[in-house]
């Protein structure tokens, strides 16, 4: 069975064929970052135009890179939510489009399911149940995944999620958009002192997140250093700060893993990707005895591969969506 999963809840657009006996045959992104960086953040119109000028293009060419075309196609999977609503329903609308006129089951798929089953992408895949942490621009959540279909929400941001405060902070200093990414590579420069920024454990039981306040630290931060005519220790600061993100990230996660008796951790989202966070989560889950499985960088950020796949396990238990079905800009899944 083929899949071709669509991607567009953001500023990426998205599209992979995949087959059913776990095979990728093609997986093809075109990023937006040139079109943002003016504004130092996504522009939701500015996205919706750019996605209507790619979607096409680039699911012809992972058709083609998998030397298939539409009549081969046995489903079209489409991230449904959460995300920009009108990014959103440039690739549903296609893919719905596509499915109609070519007779194909489609299923809409939320892109949170994506993330939690991007580690079966790679060879090695992970098994039921494990404790997956989503961590990225739109959300940091912990769920329980019980199986291809069932995942119970433990924990989520309750302000502004792990990607979005990296960002936020990398504003602060002035860095160049993307600004995650930028934190990160300032951080690996420093290897001195380390400022010592708060860290929003919350309730004793809570596995919520929250970094509304660590984002303030900072600002207040680089306040008092310009209002004493200091200069701005900018390495140091992004080291501190990233510091404090990973530490509440992997201790709430490996928590939960010994509260629900789960000896497997996976980790998606964008932030997954920051090299530092993996180190840290291998090194503490080692030491837990917990098995950690992290997708490589290209399937833990935002990608088609893992709506297709999430798509066809959605589709086996659900059936087809139906046509009238429409995006969503908050996750179903809690």
């Amino acid at each position: 069975m083929l899949i071709l999963g669509i991607e567009s809840s953001c500023d990426d657009t998205a599209a992979a064929v995949w087959e059913n006996r776990n095979t990728l045959l093609a997986s093809v992104l075109s990023s937006q970052d040139a079109v943002h960086r003016p504004f130092g953040g996504v522009v939701p119109e500015l996205a919706s135009r750019r996605h209507l000028e790619s979607v096409y293009p680039v699911v012809d060419e992972a058709l083609k890179r998998a030397k298939v075309t539409l009549a081969d196609i046995d489903l079209v999977a489409a991230t449904q939510g959460p995300g920009l609503i009108g990014s959103l329903l440039v690739g549903f609308s296609f893919a719905k489009a596509l499915a109609a006129v070519k007779s194909i089951p489609f299923r809409g798929v939320d892109h949170m399911a994506g993330h939690i089953l991007s580690a079966f992408l790679e060879e090695t895949a992970p098994s039921f149940p494990y404790i997956a942490l989503i961590a990225s621009g739109g959300t940091t959540s912990l769920y329980l995944a019980e199986s291809h279909t069932s995942f119970v929400l433990l924990g989520r941001t309750r302000d502004d999620a792990a990607g979005e405060a990296f960002d936020k902070v990398a504003k602060l200093l002035d860095l160049p958009y993307p600004g995650g990414p930028q934190v990160a590579r300032l951080a690996e420069e420093w290897h001195g002192e380390l400022i010592n920024f708060p860290r929003a454990w919350l309730e004793e039981e809570s596995f919520d997140f929250s970094f509304s306040g660590l984002k303030t630290a900072v600002l207040n931060h680089c306040n008092h250093c310009r209002r004493s005519g200091v200069s701005l220790p900018v390495a140091q600061i992004c080291a501190s700060f990233q510091e404090a993100v990973i530490e509440v990230l992997v201790e709430k996660t490996l928590r939960a893993a010994r509260q629900r008796e789960v000896p497997t951790i996976v980790l998606g989202g964008g932030v997954s990707a920051n090299s530092r966070l993996r180190e840290v989560f291998a090194k503490r889950s080692r030491q837990a005895g917990k098995k950690l499985y992290v997708p490589r960088p290209a399937f833990s950020t935002d990608n088609a591969a893992m709506i297709a796949l999430a798509g066809y396990y959605s589709f086996l238990k659900h059936g087809p969506s139906e046509m009238v079905s429409d995006v969503y800009s908050r996750s179903s899944l809690g």
